[in-house]
């Protein structure tokens, strides 16, 4: 990619890495380099130290707020809207509820994407921490604890815990980033993730190590790793941007060395003085205060190590000796992106590295399914029953488009017959079909298919309904489409005018395909070539062409 000129978006552009990575930046006069911080302290400190490296051209501005909430909570510490009944109803929603439109607009990370659109996005946050060092496990503690006691706030408690939970989070955060990307029209997406130990193993004997390993840091490894993974799912979707990893897997050292104030958490330490021995019955009674406070504050010399905090000479040397986690320094992170992003290949993509090492499909695997297909086939013939769907696969939308299809296939017979279909005679023929066949109607409704009727106001069910309305319906109701378009067969004319639109763009992109003799061009299955209705494979280009849920990759 081509950075001169572009814009870039640097998320957790403050921390250690952010900063490498925006000084290497620079000299490419990108025209507009954005540092996303938490806080705007965060932010202006870098950009303060930014405005000291030759910038070109180059627009150099500043944002903050936290990534993962809405616009409206972005300042605010999450505890902090977690102790608002409202709030953490609306924060609740965000987090698990329908997933549209409205909360997309709600998100401030899709906000700010759409808002800079840029072309490039490299993101340094530290996301398996946010996530993970939430503290889950003392959350559940507490909730069990107050089921026992039978506490009075006992909701609040659990809202609080849900709030929590670590893959909820993970997969908000990856469909809104996704969708933001897609809307600003964002070229590449580079992360620079973690392995959640600094690239040690599950003995490491430090961070979270008074249980070995400890479940909090396993908690983070394995956010990082489950990130990974969907990043990689990312990079095969089409209309995504172009998507890499970068995952150092060493301790990233340093921003500077200094003597002063020792600062956990962007504050100093107090420094206080303990009283008197006490006993040790008394020691830790919370309502003990064996110490004095001091009015001072912590002081030394110390290694600043970004978002990793501050570390003494020997707090340095024992965790980057050999054999602990080394050590690696950002601008070296820094170099390995810029040279991804510029088309230069460094080894060190780990999507790149998935994608190379995952097994996918092969010519065996093709050659034989057509092998099954044929057996499946001569077995139906044989014992004179059509399999169309048991719906243990999954989805419903998969199985009522399978049955629909095949109703059209034993209503209609060819896809040159179907794409003239007139709907009102399409539902008529297949609501007759469904009513004079007892084994068809009950295979739909067993596997938990409801059947709508023509008129749009009658329902033949089973016991299981797979997408049920959330009600009972009101008389006169309009089924919903979020129900029928997802599991119902629905025997409608308005229905059967989708399936004509469906079959005639299907039928006019397989009369464009060549067949064979005209080399390997076409992805056509000579079947629909033929002109044959074959549920399997029209259900099949649906999900590619009209769901656009197609594969990016072989």
């Amino acid at each position: 990619m081509e950075l001169r000129g572009a814009r870039v978006l640097l998320l957790g552009g403050s921390g250690l890495v952010g900063l490498a990575l925006a000084r290497r930046f620079l000299p490419h006069e990108p025209a507009r380099l954005v540092i996303a911080a938490r806080t705007e302290r965060e932010a202006q400190e870098a950009l303060t130290e930014l405005r000291q490296v030759p910038a070109g051209g180059t627009d150099l501005d500043a944002v903050w707020g936290d990534i993962f909430v809405a616009t409206e909570f972005k300042d605010r510490a999450r505890s902090e809207i977690l102790r608002s009944g409202v709030e953490r109803q609306q924060f609740l929603d965000d987090l698990f509820g329908e997933f549209g439109p409205r909360m997309l607009e709600r998100s401030y990370l899709y906000g700010l994407l759409r808002r800079e659109r840029p072309g490039l996005v490299i993101d340094c946050v530290n996301t398996a921490t946010a996530i993970a060092y939430q503290d889950l496990y003392a959350a559940v503690d507490d909730v069990r604890r107050a089921v026992r006691e039978g506490a009075p706030d006992l909701t609040e408690r659990v809202d609080r815990h849900l709030a929590m939970l670590y893959m909820p989070q993970l997969i908000r955060h990856i469909q809104i980033l996704l969708e933001g990307l897609k809307a600003a029209g964002t070229r590449a997406y580079v992360k620079v993730g973690t392995s959640g130990t600094g690239g040690m193993g599950l003995n490491i004997p430090f961070t979270h190590s008074e249980q070995r390993p400890s479940p909090l840091l396993l908690s983070k490894a394995g956010i990082a790793g489950a990130h990974t993974l969907l990043l990689y799912l990312m990079a095969r979707t089409p209309g995504a941007p172009a998507v890499k990893e970068v995952k150092p897997t060493a301790a990233i050292a340093w921003k500077r060395i200094g003597v002063g104030p020792i600062e956990r958490w962007g504050k100093p330490i107090p420094l206080y003085e303990p009283a008197q021995p006490v006993p040790l019955e008394r020691a830790f009674d919370p309502r003990a205060k064996p110490w004095k406070e001091t009015g001072r504050v912590l002081e030394g010399v110390y290694l600043d190590a970004g978002e990793n905090g501050y570390f003494s000479r020997d707090e340095f040397e024992a965790i980057s000796a050999i054999g602990m986690m080394e050590l690696v320094t950002p601008e070296e992170i820094a170099d390995a992106v810029l040279w991804e992003v510029q088309g230069y290949p460094t080894g060190r993509d780990v999507v790149a590295a998935l994608d190379a090492a995952c097994y996918g499909s092969s010519y065996r695997g093709g050659a034989l399914r057509q092998a099954a297909l044929r057996k499946l086939e001569t077995l139906e013939a044989q014992f004179g029953r059509r399999s169309v769907a048991f719906e243990i696969l999954g989805p419903p939308r998969l199985s009522k488009l399978l049955y629909e299809a095949a109703l059209l296939e034993r209503t209609y017979g060819t896809l040159e017959a179907a794409r003239d279909l007139v709907p009102e005679e399409a539902a008529a023929r297949a609501e007759a079909l469904v009513q004079s066949e007892s084994l068809l109607r009950c295979e739909i409704v067993s596997i938990g298919l409801p059947i709508l009727l023509a008129d749009g106001r009658r329902v033949l069910r089973g016991p299981e309904v797979k997408v049920a309305p959330p009600a009972p319906a009101s008389p006169g109701a309009v089924p919903d489409v979020r129900w029928t378009a997802r599991g119902w067969v629905d025997l409608r004319a308005e229905n059967w005018a989708l399936w004509r639109e469906r079959i005639r763009k299907y039928w006019e992109a397989s009369r464009r395909a060549c067949g064979p003799e005209g080399g390997s061009q076409s992805d056509f299955d000579p079947a629909a070539i033929q002109g044959q209705i074959r549920p399997g494979a029209l259900v099949g280009w649906i999900f590619v062409v009209e769901d656009e849920g197609g594969r990016l990759k072989g």
